[in-house]
């Protein structure tokens, strides 16, 4: 039995709460499985290309094994919008919590589409986190109701839905006598979080004030969902990490209007500055479409102007691919694929820029990281602003370990420096 996962954070939670229920029964393991699960993605042309790849390497690979297509992409299938044949079950999101029934139905060479229409309680929706590693995603939102223009996830995923602040809670404690260090909260679109009863920010209080927890982070949210009360939680309890990933997609106004995104680039420009105002040293990440219909110069070049104004420490870019059954898809003036091309790559040299000198700043000073990985004598992690941060030291340290790195120099986009108690530092 093997899982693949393609996709977002929230993909990747699900993966692992699969990965639990199946483990009791099967072996996981990806040499010569008897059956495989895609987790698959259907937002861009870019994600449903890896999974039909990797489909066809099963194939040749694994030619007895039996393939099943879990997820957005093969909801995606079922209501007509795309078309993945190599296959032999599709099955949608609905099914992951389901996932014994279906394995079970894929052994018994069931093939076609499997339709549900009941969707289970996302309480219900646990994961004992990722084996050999630090930080474990907690799934407590799924759905949107945005309709973004260029995005299916509304298509795939439904309306939204929450997990309670009880429920998350729950699950969060487990996690952390599970010896997981940190957890990042995620969901499709963390800004319609709304449990009975409460808001995003009571979930970040109650989960952040955790015994054992070292480290919370807010996976990517829009930013209706910054709220001065959510500031002021990330702003007053020091487990809550100071990164913020705001997808911002375009910084032209007409462009994000087009997109129906419901801010304009002002909107946008003053969430950050509210941050900032509570949290001065807070650092910032962003998703950013390039060519998107009607993108004209002026137009892209608003968008570099917002990463001069912004600074962002992360940048996810993606060039506008149609998706059918999206409103972009059918709009005038589609930009061609050379200059979608051009302006990723101008967009990601002047964010590389930018993050240069913001890491430059921090050379001399000493960075609490979080160890993440290690080989030989050099440790690797995150600070708490999520810098990523490579160091050397004379002695062992464990993984997970929370400690001083003192930053000597920047190579590219990593921050490198030396154990702060190192024995021989010169």
């Amino acid at each position: 039995m093997s899982i693949q996962t393609f996709g977002c954070r929230v993909n990747q939670y699900e993966s692992e709460m699969m990965r639990d229920l199946l483990s009791s029964t099967y072996t996981i393991a990806d040499e010569s499985p008897d059956v495989v699960v895609l987790n698959a993605c259907t937002v861009t042309a870019l994600a449903e290309r890896k999974a039909r790849q990797a489909a066809r390497r099963l194939r040749r690979e694994n030619p007895a094994s039996r393939i099943v297509l879990i997820g957005c992409l093969a909801d995606a299938v079922e209501q007509g919008t795309t078309q993945f044949t190599d296959a032999d079950l599709l099955v949608g999101n609905r099914w992951k919590s389901r996932i014994h029934e279906v394995v079970e139905c894929a052994m018994s060479d069931l093939c076609g589409v499997m339709s549900v229409s009941s969707l289970d309680e996302l309480n219900n929706e646990r994961t004992q986190g990722p084996s050999h590693r630090i930080r474990a995603f907690l799934k407590i939102q799924d759905g949107c109701s945005r309709a973004c223009t260029y995005c299916r996830t509304t298509q795939v995923r439904g309306e939204p839905r929450s997990k309670s602040i009880q429920a998350a809670v729950a699950e969060a404690t487990d996690l952390v006598a599970s010896g997981f260090p940190e957890i990042v909260l995620t969901g499709i679109d963390l800004a319609q979080y709304s449990p009975e009863g409460g808001h995003l920010d009571d979930a970040v209080r109650a989960i952040a004030s955790l015994d054992g927890l070292q480290r919370l982070r807010i996976a990517s949210i829009n930013p209706s969902g910054i709220t001065d009360k959510l500031i002021d939680v990330c702003a007053s309890i020091e487990a809550v990490c100071p990164h913020f990933h705001i997808p911002l997609q375009s910084g032209d106004s007409e462009i994000l209007k087009a997109m129906k995104r419901g801010y304009n680039a002002p909107m946008y420009v003053d969430t950050i500055e509210r941050i900032r105002s509570r949290i001065p040293h807070a650092t910032f990440g962003t998703d950013i479409i390039v060519g998107f219909p009607g993108e004209v110069k002026k137009a892209f070049a608003r968008t570099l102007d917002m990463l001069d104004i912004v600074g962002y420490s992360n940048l996810h870019a993606f060039r506008y691919s149609p998706r059918k059954g999206t409103a972009s898809a059918l709009f005038p003036h589609q930009v061609l694929p050379e200059i979608k091309r051009q302006r990723s790559e101008t967009l990601v040299a002047h964010w590389l820029g930018g993050l240069g000198r913001t890491l430059d700043n921090r050379i001399g000073s000493t960075q609490h990281v979080l160890v993440e990985e290690q080989q030989d004598a050099v440790w690797r992690g995150y600070t708490h602003d999520y810098l990523y941060v490579k160091f050397s030291s004379d002695r062992q340290i464990p993984i997970g370990s929370l400690l001083p790195v003192h930053i000597t120099r920047r190579t590219g986009s990593t921050l490198e420096g030396v154990d702060d108690h190192r024995i021989d530092t010169s």
